[in-house]
Order: C-alpha cells, then sequence, then structure tokens
C-alpha cells in the first residue's frame, strides 16, 4: 500500500483526474441495463467513490473538510439559487428521467428509502471532494499553469475563474446555476486559500436540495 501511496504522489496530475473519471464512467452507466439499475449503480458509485477518496487522501493534501460560516452561509445561498432560478432560464440538452426510487420500489418500501439515504450520503460525503479536487484543485489551476501544484489555492486569474465556472456549469443540467455554483465555491478557495471550506459549502448545499427533493417533493433536480 505505501508503494501505491508513493507512486500516486509521483503521479499528482493522475490522482486528482482519476477518480472523478471513474466517478463520471459509473454515473453514465446508471439506468443502461436493466429497470432500476440508477438505483444499484448509484449505490456502487457511491462505495466506490468513498474507496477512492480514501486512496487519495495521503496524497491530495488539500482534500480535508474545513469548517467555517463562511462556508455555512455560501452552501445556503447556493442552495436557494439552485432552487429559486430553476424556473426562470432554460436549460440546453434534455432533463433526464427524475431520480424517484419510490415509482420504481413503491412508496412504501424499504429499498426505496435505502436508496434516498445512499443518494443524500452520496451527494452530502462522496460527491464534494470529487468534484472540487478535480475542478477547483486541479482544473482551475492547470489553466493557470501547466504545473498546477506550484499555483497557490488563492492565486486568482480571470481565464481560470470564469473557464472552470463554465465547465462546471455546463457539466450540469441547470447549467446557470452551475455556473454562479461554480463562481461562489471558487470565491471561497480564493478567499481562504483552502479546498476544505468550498468542500462544505457544497456538502451544504447538496444536502439542502436533498431534503427539498424528498420533502417538498421535487425530483426533477435529481
Amino acid at each position: 500500500m505505501l508503494a501505491l501511496h508513493q507512486k500516486l504522489a509521483a503521479a499528482p496530475a493522475l490522482i486528482r483526474v482519476l477518480p472523478f473519471g471513474l466517478f463520471l464512467v459509473l454515473t453514465s452507466c446508471q439506468g443502461k441495463f436493466f429497470a432500476g439499475s440508477e438505483y444499484w449503480f448509484y449505490l456502487i458509485k457511491t462505495l466506490v467513490g468513498g474507496g477512492l477518496i480514501w486512496l487519495m487522501l495521503p496524497t491530495v493534501t488539500e482534500m480535508r473538510w474545513k469548517f467555517s460560516w463562511a462556508a455555512v452561509g455560501v452552501g445556503i445561498v447556493v442552495f436557494a439559487i439552485w432552487v429559486g432560478l430553476d424556473s426562470l432560464y432554460p436549460k440546453f440538452g434534455k432533463a433526464g428521467t427524475p431520480w424517484n426510487p419510490h415509482t420504481h420500489f413503491g412508496d412504501a418500501s424499504p429499498l426505496a428509502w435505502l436508496f434516498i439515504i445512499v443518494r443524500l450520503v452520496g451527494s452530502t460525503l462522496i460527491v464534494p471532494p470529487l468534484e472540487e479536487v478535480f475542478y477547483r484543485s486541479f482544473v482551475y489551476r492547470s489553466i493557470a499553469k501547466a504545473d498546477f501544484q506550484s499555483v497557490p489555492l488563492n492565486h486568482f486569474a480571470w481565464l481560470p475563474f470564469l473557464g472552470t465556472a463554465v465547465v462546471f456549469g455546463f457539466a450540469h443540467y441547470e447549467w446557470l446555476a452551475g455556473i454562479l455554483c461554480a463562481f461562489a465555491y471558487q470565491g471561497l478557495v480564493l478567499r481562504t486559500n483552502r479546498l476544505g471550506d468550498a468542500m462544505t459549502a457544497h456538502a451544504i448545499t447538496n444536502l439542502l436540495l436533498g431534503l427539498w427533493v424528498v420533502f417538498r417533493p421535487a425530483w426533477h433536480f435529481w
């Protein structure tokens, strides 16, 4: 295991890109194999994502959760933007089938609630570290300079700031909210010189959105 970590430390781009890429591959498998496979693949990718984060921790030193009231505030504001803007702008592409386990397993099914809990855990604890490392540690700094590790997290430049936000935004169906979300999370990183505050804000946004989806209900966000 020590030898593996040493090899990963010698490939700083790979350890920041490959886990996110594997996570996306598993995401693309959701719903492609059999009825209800989207739920089982979400469970699989959540477990795999947790393993990938454990593998990354020794070498990706900036991937550490940090609490701050600014992160809490940004997380809440981004949630409000995501929900509030939803009906106010056109989306690009087509929305997928809403991710609603109740429709597949039944309202009273324990499996339905299992997958809802898995989705809440995955989007709150797994997605933020993987996405923040990829977008704000790797993509932003790589746009700024090929030797991305020489770029401080609090280094500001317009091209990476705008470029990363556009890439992040258009990776989501809700592209405008995604761009504004990226501005907010990147701003936290620039302000604190830490990735952990953005991870916390991202987690709070996703948790609040997940609770909104389930209890509103507003399944189209999933």
